[in-house]
This record gives structure tokens, C-alpha cells and sequence, in this order.
């Protein structure tokens, strides 16, 4: 019982660094795009997520139950057997938070927690023990469709935030004053993500708890201290900031303009908020990415990078598997050598977190340089500011160019007949002073 209770502490350990690593590699979703284009200064952005983060922790616990009664079937595995398998599947989810934070990629921490669970119960239990089917409706499919939905939405408010405001008249169109709107709509973002992120940890550690025996396994709801414990680690690590990944959604996959910016956190809160509501464990790193590629694409003159896009999408496809395969290694560590595997994933996982925090010493990211033109000037990153002209615009410059050209062929008509009635005019008087040169002889 002793061992038993010993691995319940390792796990709710390692699920509250879990729980860190998803604030601070998460904090972009909510405040890349502001910090981008001026709307808030760096070090303010992630001190408002990290307050919004914590407050949205207490709003819902809707995705903290399909965390701990939802994936895996609890009555398939033995209860205490299940509690190295936890550990093992956490291991693989940080692993794979650490890596893709280190390059900078805005991979779904909540895919690495599932693929971790899924692979480290596959290998210390069974496949009986995943369901699959819940699976595929709460993660899958709002993995494959909501990034689709966050981006044509975010496209559509960009577009009509640009037509709504567009000046024909030369006059300053007031876009700037997105900003402000800006500072509301990455709060609401980062509450969102409270909401949805900072239940999974809450969902492993409950789920930990009733393989324990330590929580009823009738009782859905995580326990006042579970809450509080998760909603102050990711808002801490909220704080800390995830400067590589704001860097990359900031500026890596399109110029950011307060209006884009706008609209690509108007689309993401939504998205967000309404698959809390419906209980979706979805990934809100890939609804914030989707977002500002829609964003970008709604903007005539952006340009989406498709490259970072490629780098991204690839991050997406292998997070399920490599994280699963990471946690089922460390399961397999567990069924070979019982307690003693445990020890030694931890002390792998010691050494893989120090190993990749070492590693990004060498390329050191913070507020200071993830957005250096930004935070040194304030303002927005400067992209050319002449974008092509819309078809209204098209057509105005045709009909001017045509009354251009109706002018001038009004006003070449007129000069050839003036020419014409002078040189007639002149041949007359010419002809008239030769006549009467004549008669006075």
C-alpha cells in the first residue's frame, strides 16, 4: 500500500509539471497575435493569461470527465496496476510538450496526453482497455474539424472587418483601433484555454485518485484542492510564457495586423469555448493556429507561410503516435521490472526535462527578442502597407481612366478643328490678299 501510495505522489507530481509545460506552451494561442501587433507589451500579455487561466479553471469541469471517465475503461485494468501506466503515459506527454516547445512547433499538448495514456495502457493493460469509440468522437474528430472551422471562421470576420471598415475617400480607416479590441478578445482566449487545458490535468490526477481508491469512482467531479492545484500550475506556467511558440504564431506564419489579430482570437475564443461546454478535449494550439492561417488568408496582401504550416501539420500528424509510443516504452519499463521501472522513468524523465532545458540555453528565447521589433518599438509589425485593390476599387480606377481617355480625345477633337478652322482661315485671307493684289493692277 505504502508503494502504492508513493506512485500516486509521483503521479500527481508529474501531472502538475504536465500541467506547467501545457501553460507555458500554450500561452500563444491567447496572446501572440496582441503581442504582435502592439495591442499589449510582452511581459503584460502572459501575466493577464495567467490570471484569466486560473480564473477559467473553476468555470467548467465538463473535459476533466472525459479525462477520467471517458478514454479508458477503469473496470478493464487492475485498479493498482493502473497507477504505473498513468505515470508512464505522462512521461510520454512531456517528452513531447518539452521537444516541440524547444523547435518552437505549437503542437496540441492534450494529443500528447492522450497518445501518452494510449500508448502506456496499451502496453501495460490492453487494447480493451482504450475505448476507442470515445476516442474518435471527443478527440479525433474535433482534432480533424475544428482547426477547419476556427480558420474559415476567422477568415470570414477578417474579411468583413476589412470591408466594414475600408475608406475610399483616403482618409485614415481607423484599423488601429482593433488593438483595443484586441486586449478583450486574447482575454477571452485565455480564459477559454483555462476552461478546456487545465481540466486535463485535473481529469489524469482524478482518474489517478480512483485507481487509488483514494476518490469514489461515482464521484465525476475532481476534488476543491485538484482544482486549485491545477488551475495555479498552469497559470503559472501561463506566466513563465512560452516565448519560441509566440514567436512562431506571431510572426512565423503570417504578418499580424490588429485586425487579423482581432478576428483570429474572436474565432478561437468561440471554438474554444463552445467544445468546453460539449465536453471536446480539443487542442486549443491547433484551433489557434488555424485561426490565424484564416486570418491571414481573409487579409488581401498577407502572406500565409506555408512552410511553417508544413512544419506545423507534421507536428500535428506524429504527436498522437510519437507520444505514445514515448509512454508505452516507459510502460514496457514498468511491466519488466515492476517498482523498479518506475524509478527509472522518473529518473529518465528528470533527465529528459533537465537534457531539453539545457539544450534551449543555447538559443535562449524570452521577451526580450521572441518579437524583438515589437517589443522594442510597441507597434505593429510592419509589413507593406499598399495592398492590391478590391474590385470596386478595380472598377473606379477603369471608369476614371475611361473619362481620362474621353477627355482627351475630346480635347484632341477640339484642337484639330481649331488647327483646321485656322489653317482654313488663313488659307481664306491668304487667298483674298492675292486677289486683291491682282485687281490693284
Amino acid at each position: 500500500m505504502e508503494t502504492a501510495a508513493l506512485i500516486v505522489v509521483l503521479v500527481i507530481a508529474l501531472a502538475l509539471f504536465f500541467d506547467f509545460t501545457n501553460g507555458f506552451h500554450d500561452t500563444a494561442n491567447a496572446m501572440a497575435t496582441p503581442i504582435a501587433t502592439g495591442a499589449l507589451k510582452p511581459k503584460v500579455a502572459v501575466m493577464l493569461a495567467a490570471g484569466l487561466n486560473l480564473v477559467g479553471a473553476f468555470l467548467s469541469t465538463e473535459v476533466s470527465k472525459t479525462i477520467s471517465h471517458g478514454i479508458i475503461r477503469e473496470d478493464q485494468i487492475e485498479p493498482l496496476a493502473f497507477l504505473p501506466i498513468i505515470f508512464a503515459g505522462l512521461i510520454g506527454a512531456i517528452t513531447w510538450n518539452m521537444l516541440t516547445w524547444l523547435l518552437g512547433l505549437p503542437s496540441s499538448s492534450s494529443h500528447a496526453l492522450f497518445g501518452g495514456l494510449i500508448g502506456a495502457t496499451l502496453v501495460g493493460a490492453s487494447v480493451l482497455a482504450i475505448d476507442f469509440g470515445m476516442v474518435l468522437s471527443k478527440v479525433v474528430l474535433p482534432a480533424l474539424i475544428a482547426p477547419f472551422t476556427a480558420g474559415v471562421i476567422a477568415f470570414v470576420v477578417t474579411r468583413l472587418a476589412y470591408a466594414l471598415t475600408r475608406r475610399y475617400d483616403s482618409k485614415p480607416d481607423g484599423r488601429d483601433g482593433f488593438r483595443w479590441g484586441q486586449i478583450f478578445t486574447s482575454s477571452l482566449v485565455a480564459l477559454a484555454h483555462g476552461t478546456n487545458d487545465a481540466q486535463k490535468t485535473m481529469g489524469v490526477i482524478t482518474l489517478a485518485l480512483i485507481m487509488a481508491g483514494w476518490q469514489s469512482s461515482d464521484q465525476t467531479d475532481p476534488h476543491l484542492w485538484v482544482i486549485l492545484a491545477c488551475a495555479f500550475t498552469i497559470a503559472l506556467g501561463t506566466y513563465m510564457g512560452g516565448w519560441r511558440i509566440i514567436r512562431t504564431l506571431g510572426k512565423g506564419l503570417t504578418d499580424v495586423k490588429p485586425a487579423q489579430g482581432f478576428s483570429a482570437e474572436t474565432s478561437t475564443a468561440a471554438t474554444i469555448l463552445a467544445s468546453s461546454a460539449l465536453g471536446f478535449a480539443l487542442s486549443t494550439t491547433q484551433v489557434a493556429s488555424g485561426s490565424v492561417i484564416g486570418s491571414g488568408l481573409g487579409r488581401r496582401g498577407s502572406k500565409v507561410r506555408w512552410g511553417m504550416v508544413g512544419r506545423i501539420a507534421i507536428g500535428w500528424v506524429l504527436t498522437l503516435p510519437a507520444s505514445a509510443a514515448v509512454g508505452a516504452l516507459a510502460a514496457l519499463l514498468v511491466v519488466w521490472l515492476g517498482g523498479w521501472g518506475v524509478l527509472i522513468d522518473a529518473v529518465l524523465a528528470v533527465a529528459i526535462i533537465v537534457g531539453l532545458f539545457l539544450r534551449s540555453r543555447h538559443t535562449h528565447v524570452d521577451s526580450s527578442n521572441a518579437m524583438s521589433e515589437v517589443a522594442d518599438s510597441g507597434l505593429a509589425v510592419k509589413v507593406p502597407r499598399k495592398a492590391p485593390p478590391t474590385r470596386r476599387q478595380r472598377a473606379i480606377a477603369r471608369e476614371q481612366a475611361r473619362l481620362k481617355a474621353e477627355q482627351e480625345a475630346r480635347e484632341r477633337a477640339e484642337r484639330k478643328a481649331t488647327q483646321k478652322a485656322a489653317a482654313k482661315q488663313a488659307a481664306e485671307q491668304k487667298a483674298a490678299a492675292k486677289a486683291g493684289k491682282k485687281g490693284g493692277r
